[in-house]
């Protein structure tokens, strides 16, 4: 693709993607924010923070810690900063972008607006929908990093757009599919983080595996009643990139949205499971986004409302998934 592609974010899926794009592109744009995470990633060829057994060949790497020159040089952005984070980070932009192609790997929508990433830059930067994307799994940056057989569904409004981006994530490893549901696959990426908080904790409360299989079930079904009351689109839940997606999400030992939820299974409050993971949750944000989000929809969503009830109300575990057993079928 004769294109210049700019990550945008220095953590593990932003390594992760961008180990899989430098195998298809000659070089890349990498807007990192701290210098001296440059500085040490030049010396090293690793990522200082995150990734650590990819290794890279920086001279095909031009390194930005302004994200103005990042944006200017660039035609393709890839955003894969938390979501906590985005509009902090975008904001600082100053750069016109009707014309870029914007790319979100975010599992998270805006915080403060509540609203979806891509609605975000739509209206933030007036970039047509048509220019807009998603990277939605099953796939965890750890297993890229391993070069383990990955699978990613890259949804845009356009899909002969979305066939095109397919390009820079195909690999020997990396199968890349196109889908045109952009706003089913950014809600399922959003909420399939909410339902491994959720297996996480039951985990901890010594829920067996008949009930977590009964619990993701539940769960797919949850992002599809959603999805369709939000967007009703034509959509195959069972593809990888909405079930796949929860399942590895729920299931997966690297999965920081299981682990968030473990610790707070085993008593940890919200604020110490946060501080002993060292890394964001997005389920953490995502119950609260879907929560505010369905008080207008008013759809059935009890694994989400329970989850909620034990983030942000502080009710007992073991008392809200004892509930919530008797909702599910």
């Amino acid at each position: 693709m004769d294109k210049r592609v700019c990550i945008i974010g220095s953590g593990s899926w932003a390594t992760a993607l961008a180990k899989i794009v430098l195998l298809n592109q000659p070089q890349i744009n990498w807007f990192i924010r701290k210098q001296e995470t440059i500085d040490e990633f030049k010396a090293t060829g690793k990522n200082p923070g995150y990734l650590c057994n990819a290794t890279f060949d920086t001279n095909r790497i031009h390194f930005y810690s302004d994200i103005n020159y990042a944006v200017t040089d660039s035609d393709i952005l890839i955003v894969a900063i938390p979501s906590p984070y985005v509009k902090q980070t975008l904001t600082k932009i100053k750069r016109k972008m009707e014309h870029k192609t914007v790319i979100s790997a975010v599992k998270g929508m805006i915080p403060e607006e509540n609203i979806l990433v891509t609605d975000y830059l739509h209206q933030r930067f007036n970039i047509p929908m048509s220019q807009l994307a998603i990277i939605a799994g099953p796939c965890h940056a750890e297993e890229i990093a391993l070069e383990r057989l990955s699978y990613l569904t890259i949804g845009c409004e356009s899909r002969e757009h979305s066939m095109e981006l397919c390009q820079l994530f195909d690999t020997d490893f990396v199968r890349a599919t196109p889908s045109t549901d952009v706003i089913g696959l950014e809600y399922s990426s959003v909420m399939k983080n909410i339902y491994a908080i959720a297996a996480g904790l039951c985990h901890s409360l010594h829920y067996g595996d008949n009930f977590q299989a009964v619990l993701m079930s539940n769960g797919v079904q949850e992002i599809q009643r959603f999805a369709t009351a939000m967007c009703n689109n034509q959509r195959d839940i069972d593809a990888s990139g909405y079930l796949g997606d929860v399942l590895v999400t729920a299931y997966s030992k690297f999965s920081r949205n299981r682990q968030f939820g473990q610790l707070v299974g085993m008593g940890y409050s919200v604020k110490s499971a946060q501080i002993e993971m060292e890394m964001v949750a997005e389920g953490y944000y995502g119950t609260l986004a879907i929560h505010l989000a369905n008080e207008k929809m008013q759809v059935d969503l009890p694994i989400v409302e329970a989850i909620y009830d034990i983030l942000y109300n502080h009710l007992s575990p073991t008392i809200v998934i004892s509930r919530l057993t008797k909702k599910l079928y």
